[in-house]
């Protein structure tokens, strides 16, 4: 079964190559890798055109896209309308798999079969790590699920595309696809790294209110209940103080 995996990146000189090398390290063959840069204006292209070869040699098909776009949903609605796998997996600049990752995802679907797969996740935050588990209960929060541990199929994403519409894109997308009484399968297994600090969790009073409004507008478009409204407050305040 053909995989893609789509990173989408911007001013990323920094910390690509340990995405891209987690990508190179994976224990499985049939591989399409995409990255989608937003036109960086440091060394990002240049380094990521060092690869090329290194992808053709490990028998990975490879495209790089280069241009414009209206941010990193944007990118990644444009990473998975170019993709050609089966299956297709996110993992964004500086956030990087475990080598079995993509296999493990593999095994999963050829046993179970799937809409959405995720997995445990390795948090980074100064040198230190903390591992968030994978669940799937009746309680919906973002607590159980990871992002960067995340394939959804193909077919799916012809039905379900990101909104590009706030930074929780990606939460809303989870919910949408829950909503639609879609099989969801989770592995208590880390199958990728996450380095905190991202645009998500900059501290700053304003943008954790502002992000706030936004959770909560996600439950709430989705039918939860005003009661979300605690879960989201709890959240942002845990993001804000850690950040």
């Amino acid at each position: 079964m053909k995989v893609t995996i789509v990173t989408v990146c911007y001013n990323s000189e920094l910390v690509i190559e340990k995405t891209m090398d987690s990508v190179l390290e994976q224990d499985y063959d049939n591989i399409e890798y995409i990255i989608v840069d937003g036109k960086s204006t440091d060394g990002t292209i240049k380094i990521v055109d060092t690869y090329r070869e290194k992808f053709l040699e490990r028998g990975y098909e490879f495209r790089v896209i280069s241009e414009p776009d209206k941010g990193i949903y944007d990118a990644m609605n444009k990473g998975v309308s170019l993709a050609a796998g089966k299956v297709i997996g996110l993992i964004n600049s500086g956030d990087w798999y475990e080598p079995e990752a993509v296999s493990c995802m593999v095994s999963y679907y050829n046993k179970h079969g799937f809409d959405m797969f995720y997995a445990d996740l390795r948090i980074w935050r100064k040198n230190k790590s903390v591992i968030k588990k994978a669940k799937l209960q009746s309680y919906v929060t973002t607590r159980d699920w990871n992002h960067p541990t995340t394939f959804i199929t193909k077919a799916i994403y012809q039905d379900f595309q990101y909104a590009c519409r706030g930074i929780y894109d990606d939460w809303d997308l989870v919910l949408r696809i829950r909503k639609g009484d879609k099989k969801i399968v989770i592995c208590n297994k880390v199958l990728a790294n996450f380095c905190f600090g991202g645009v998500s969790n900059r501290k700053n009073m304003k943008a954790a209110f502002l992000r706030f409004k936004e959770r909560y507008r996600i439950y709430r478009e989705n039918g939860y209940s005003r009661l979300y409204f605690f879960e989201c407050a709890i959240m942002e305040t845990v993001k804000y103080l850690m950040a």
